[in-house]
Formats: C-alpha cells, structure tokens, sequence
C-alpha cells in the first residue's frame, strides 16, 4: 500500500538555514558547553513555554530524573509503575532505590491512585508517577497520599510537554517532574532533558550534580556527571520550539482523522483522547481486544508492516519482568493484572504533523479490513 515506510514518528526539524545563523554566533564566541548563552536563552523561554519557576536543562531525560532522584536524597523503596519506559525504573536502580511496582489504571494507565497507600512501608521515600501517552495521573489523590506519609512525588514527564490539568502546568505538581527532549518527542533538542521542580534550593545542587560536582576550579563538593545540554543542542531547541503550537495544530487534525474512521471498528479503543491544552499530542495510541476485534495486539502489529505501517508496542516489555526484579514481590504476575493484561494490548500508531491525512486513511482501512 504505502512504497516508503510510514514511520511511528518523525523528528520536528526546524529550516537548516535557521540553525546555521545561530551556529555562527556560536563559532563566533568558540563557547560550545558549560552553560553558554544558548543554553542560557533556551532554559528562560522553556521557563516561559511550560510556566514553571524552576527549570534545569540535562543532555537527556534519563540523566535529568536520575539526578532529580538523587537531589532528593532519596532512600529505601520507591512506588512506581511497570507500564513505562525502562529509564523509568533505571534511574532508581542507580540511586540504589528498590522499585515497588502498583498495578495501573485501565482507563489512564498511569498509577492505580488507589492501589498505591497498601504498598506503603517503614521503607517507603517516594512515589515516582507516570503521565503515560500524555494522560495525567491522578495527582490529586497521589499527593493527598504523599502528604499522609510525609514522602516525596516526582513525575515522568516524557510524554507531556506543554500539557495542563484543569488550567494547572502539568511541571508544577508533585516536588520535581521530568521532561525529555528525545529527537521522538514533540519538542526536541536531539537529546536532552529538563527538570521542574518546587524546591528553589536545589537549583545550586542540580547544577552542581550534572557538572561532576565542581563548584570552582579547585573544589569539588559533590560525586555528579556529566549531563549537561550543550550550545549546538541549545540552538536546535530554541528553534523547534517557534514550530511547536503548528506541530499540535497538525497532530490535533490528524487525531480528528484517526478516531473518525477507527470510532466504528469493533475491539478498537483510542487511549489518548485529551484535546487542546491537556494535551500534548505526543502519541496517538489503541488498545486491541482481541475477543471483540477477532485478532492480537500482535498480529496486527505484523500485519501492518506487511503494507510498509511501523507502529510500536509500547511498552513492551512491563518494566517488572526485567531479570534483577524477579525477586520482588511486588512485581508478581498476580499483583499486577491490569499491567500484564495491557501490555499485550496496545498499539502506538504513525502520529507525526507531515504524516498525511490519506495514509492515515489508508492505515484505518488496513485496520477495518484485517479483520
């Protein structure tokens, strides 16, 4: 059907020409990392764009939350999701935390709110959340737990740039929130992150911590990494976030489109429905019952790349069959039976502004027709 592949995505990439103007200004000055003024320009309109107080740019999610982590002096256990991207669990895992997997919502995906205070211990420091697919946790409900139990919130944010709950910026709840700026992501700097957070203090920890801990060429005070955004990336940034509002714009018509001709395919549900601002039209992603639909998540993910379609099992596999976890109780097959059933379930589509409205057609007809 389609003779070039139709990707799940493709990177907003800003006018070369654009780019290379800035680059002269940086060849210019030869300040290519360490904070440059690039670096400098991107974290105050990030500030702006999300509407948060507190903003700090890393080389990558992983290494922002991962840091965020470890400025929290977390300790002992961590209440979090299976149903996310291995980053997730990975940034516990080097701070030396131990995961305490809570079954999912079937409706969201996100954290099961109510699931999460039996899980609660004399070990429990923090709850880490996931906003999946751009649908918000509840973070009413996981705040009124934490502020019970004296312990910390933090969010992955990967899948929510620009989204608000209720008129709320999604980066202003819980204690810190990270975003990711993964060239697959709608906003991107190639790679790269950004924490949020409340606490003002930990602005001088954060630098401190993704410059390997140096506080002056003679001094270091803390044991960091290196993870911080450069100039070349800075740049690329500041120019894809003038196309960011048009890029919603395209996939918020592309959606239209999708859950028209999908809105009468029996066993097919849309899981990202949020519009507008509560949206970040990040991932347009179904959820296949295989007892109403007559086939497998599965197979229609093979059936697809037979008309050149690339759509993604995500995610696949739950974080809580990784090998090191097979010890814990709480990542048992029997505590978690919404994740194990979801997992096998859904299907993230092509979701990108150049993505045509035809292929789109094309691809809801290969869906309709499988059956």
């Amino acid at each position: 059907m389609f003779k070039e592949p139709i990707y799940i995505t493709r990177p907003l990439l800003p006018n070369l020409n654009d780019i290379l103007s800035s680059l002269t200004d940086v060849w210019n000055n030869q300040w290519l990392t360490n904070n440059g003024p690039q670096h400098s320009k991107l974290e105050d309109q990030l500030k702006q764009y999300l509407n948060v107080e507190n903003l700090s740019l890393f080389n990558n999610g992983t290494s922002a939350l991962l840091l965020g982590i470890k400025a929290l002096n977390l300790t002992g256990e961590v209440i979090t999701t299976p149903f996310t991207f291995p980053a997730t669990v990975q940034a516990l895992d080097w701070n030396n935390l131990t995961p305490v997997f809570c079954d999912i919502d079937p409706t969201t995906l996100t954290l099961d709110a109510a699931k999460i205070e039996s899980l609660i211990t004399e070990k429990t420091s923090a709850i880490l959340g996931v906003h999946t697919f751009g649908n918000p946790c509840d973070v009413k409900r996981i705040q009124t737990i934490a502020n019970k139990y004296n312990l910390k919130v933090i969010y992955d944010g990967a899948h929510t740039f620009g989204t608000n709950i209720e008129q709320h910026p999604i980066g202003n709840f819980g204690d810190m929130t990270m975003f990711s700026f993964h060239a697959t992501k709608l906003f991107n700097t190639v790679e790269g992150g950004a924490l949020t957070y409340k606490d003002e203090s930990l602005v001088e920890k954060l630098n401190l911590l993704k410059n390997f801990g140096i506080a002056n060429p003679e001094e270091v005070i803390l044991s960091g990494l290196n993870a911080k955004l450069n100039e070349i990336q800075s740049i690329i940034g500041l120019e894809v976030l003038k196309l960011v509002e048009l890029e919603r714009q395209k996939r918020h018509e592309i959606k239209k489109v999708y859950e028209q001709y999908l809105a009468d395919i029996p066993g097919i549900r849309v899981l990202t429905k949020n519009e507008g601002d509560q949206s970040s039209y990040q991932y347009f992603v179904i959820q296949i019952d295989k007892e109403i639909y007559g086939k497998t998540r599965d197979w229609l993910h093979e059936k697809l790349k037979e008309f050149n379609v690339f759509t993604r099992k995500y995610f696949f596999p739950l974080c809580s069959e990784f090998k090191w976890y097979e010890n814990l109780k709480s990542a048992r097959k029997e505590n978690l039976p919404q994740a194990h059933k979801v997992v096998t379930e859904v299907l993230a589509m092509p979701y990108y502004g150049e993505l045509q409205m035809e292929s789109v057609i094309k691809i809801c007809k290969v869906i309709r027709e499988s059956r």
